[in-house]
């Protein structure tokens, strides 16, 4: 199988809403403005995407019409994510046309919290039926269970359709065993944008990105110069950044990089419920570091 690259900057893109529907005119303007600030990849429907409050026909549409904007200008990756269910996210990757797509990513299962065992069957089971590439995506914070470095390793070795591992566990030791004893077909991936720095000098490709969509020049640049080991340019990018990270996660993703964008002027900062908008409190504290950091005047 020809590998696609994931190198360097991916952005896990949001999906706008205005009065409840998806706008599709600031999808289109958001993929331009990360396109030109000059990410390497774009993530259709990830957590960032607020996939989970999307009807399967929604999913389907965001899929269409990103591909259909990006025009193959740059690799695209389908978030598939089938919860705590292993049979329902195989129904997804068998039904949905991932035609234009390079690769899928997909969480480990969320909530019943399964075994090691459980979790490499689970992607085992999905590999056999997926037509492209996966991107392995840990995030313990969410899914309640961590996916352990032998745990990545060992579905690297047994299948070539697993390409990467978007890390998002935070725990340092741990990405550092993957990228130790990881296959050469295999990649580490940050999933954390404060973290993309550091974990770049163990040896990861690059990031899949939240702020990204906000801020894609400073962050693509940040990451370049990561991958060049010009590692005090990249610190730099990284600690004019710092201080906004905390602001997008307060009261949960993608509810943050939102309100960052509403003032920046690329959409509003509604979203589904469970989730609520930004408060006016967060978004005035998020608004003081923009404006400490020079992003908004």
């Amino acid at each position: 199988m020809n590998q696609p690259s994931f190198n360097g900057t991916g952005v896990a893109l949001i999906t706008p809403f205005k009065n409840e529907a998806i706008d599709f005119d600031a999808l289109e303007n958001i993929i331009e403005h990360t396109l030109k600030g000059g990410v390497n990849y774009l993530v259709s429907l990830g957590t960032t995407g607020e996939a989970i409050t999307l009807s399967s026909q929604e999913c389907r549409e965001v899929l269409t019409f990103t591909k259909d904007i990006v025009k193959g200008r740059v690799p695209l990756v389908a978030g598939l994510f089938g919860s705590n269910w292993t049979a329902l996210l195989k129904q997804r990757v068998q039904s949905y046309s991932l035609e234009g797509f390079d690769a899928i990513m997909s969480s480990s299962p969320a909530y019943n919290k399964p075994p090691q065992e459980g979790i490499y069957q689970h992607y085992m089971a999905v590999q056999e039926v997926c037509p492209l590439p996966i991107i392995l995506y840990n995030v313990p914070g969410r899914t309640g269970s961590n996916m352990s470095a032998d745990t990545v390793l060992r579905l690297a070795r047994d299948s070539q359709k697993f390409i990467a591992v978007k890390e998002a566990s935070g725990n340092m030791a741990q990405v550092m065993q993957i990228l130790k004893h990881k296959p050469d077909h295999f990649s580490v991936i940050s999933g954390d944008d404060a973290l993309t720095v550091p974990l770049m000098a163990c040896g990861a490709v690059g990031a899949i990105s939240v702020i990204a969509n906000a801020l894609p020049t400073t962050f693509s640049q940040m990451v370049d110069f990561a991958n060049k080991r010009l590692f005090h340019e990249a610190n730099a990018l990284s600690n004019k950044m710092l201080d906004i990270h905390d602001w997008l996660y307060v009261e949960g993703n993608p509810v943050g990089v939102k309100g960052a964008m509403e003032l920046l002027g690329l959409c509003s900062r509604d979203v589904r419920l469970p989730l609520v908008p930004l408060s006016k409190n967060a978004l005035d504290h998020l608004a003081l570091e923009l404006k400490k950091s020079d992003f908004l005047s």
